[in-house]
């Protein structure tokens, strides 16, 4: 999820009422709400960020040491900076409760769009999608948001409470919907092709709960669509989108250490290419965010003869 998203839980859950077990709580919790993110210091570097976001400040060794390291950092700027006025010191169990509730929030959430996450690492690098909800949610924001604003205004926890709850139903009927939804679309495909997609993505809609977003593997090439909830239809796009994975100038572009490293992260991998005076520009993308997210071009220089783009 975003960033907002995430800030918001961390902030209706200290309105709810944990704000008040140790000093410090808010800010522990809107911050380790974000905290696995650090990752985004990849985008400083000269390694597409992709093949590093998500990875191991998202696995399961840094949801358990990243709030034991955080309540260490918390309690140290406690005894730099004591309470004025005698006040109440920040006490360590609650701090660590509250840093695995921001940290293990931020995980389950980033779990349920079609980004994806990998849970294991560092033991494994493998990717899991949740589908469900998109990256960017404006029903959680107004659910979130306004709780969280009527809690602070009117100094009623339960208003943040009740956001909470909310969210976590419109969540839980977004996992379900996500499966049924899945279920739909492979089964219209079997029904017209007879064996199931190499790979299948039915994905969340932007603000849309009752439409989702499909990516079909159809062997050497890609098909797209959407799903609708009234009447279940599933409409496919006419275009194919040709993978272009054995065509002589990709294979020699996966040579390229960008390029192994977007493959890292990519679901729906294909190549486009572009012949030009030096050789052939080879730009790699995902299905789900190509144009947007993760594109890579590299020069493969003339030693490689391509075969024409689409082939």
């Amino acid at each position: 999820m975003d960033n907002i998203c995430h800030t918001l839980v961390g902030a209706a859950c200290a309105e709810a009422g944990l704000k008040t077990r140790t000093r410090f709580a808010t800010p522990v919790l809107l911050i380790t709400a974000n905290l696995p993110d650090v990752d985004v210091l990849a985008f400083a570097t000269s390694t597409p960020a992709v093949a590093v976001r998500r990875g191991l400040t998202h696995g399961i060794l840094a949801q358990a040491l990243l709030p034991i390291a955080f309540t260490v950092l918390v309690l140290l700027v406690d005894r730099w900076r004591p309470p004025r006025g005698g006040g109440q010191r920040a006490r360590a169990a609650p701090l660590l409760l509250l840093s695995y509730v921001g940290v293990l929030t931020h995980v389950g959430l980033d779990w349920l769009n079609n980004y994806g996450v990998r849970l294991l690492m560092p033991f494994s690098d493998r990717w899991s999608y949740g589908d469900s909800v998109f990256i960017v949610d404006p029903w959680l924001w107004l659910v979130l948001g306004l709780g969280v604003l009527v809690a602070r205004r009117t100094s009623r926890p339960a208003a943040a409470g009740v956001s909470l709850i909310l969210a976590t139903i419109y969540i839980a009927g977004m996992v379900v919907s996500a499966r049924r939804a899945r279920a739909h679309v492979l089964d219209a495909w079997m029904r017209e092709h007879g064996a199931p997609p190499r790979a299948l993505m039915v994905g969340p809609a932007f603000a849309n709960p009752f439409r989702r977003a499909i990516i079909l593997h159809a062997g050497d090439h890609y098909r797209s669509g959407r799903f609708h909830w009234q009447g279940r239809r599933v409409v496919l796009d006419e275009a194919r989108v040709p993978l272009n994975a054995d065509v002589p100038a990709a294979v020699r572009a996966r040579d390229d250490p960008r390029v192994r490293a977007v493959l890292v992260w990519a679901r729906f991998p294909f190549y486009r290419l572009a012949p030009v005076e030096d050789g052939t520009r080879v730009t790699v993308s995902d299905m789900r965010f190509a144009g947007r997210v993760g594109d890579v071009t590299v020069l493969v220089p003339h030693d490689v003869r391509p075969e024409a783009p689409g082939r």
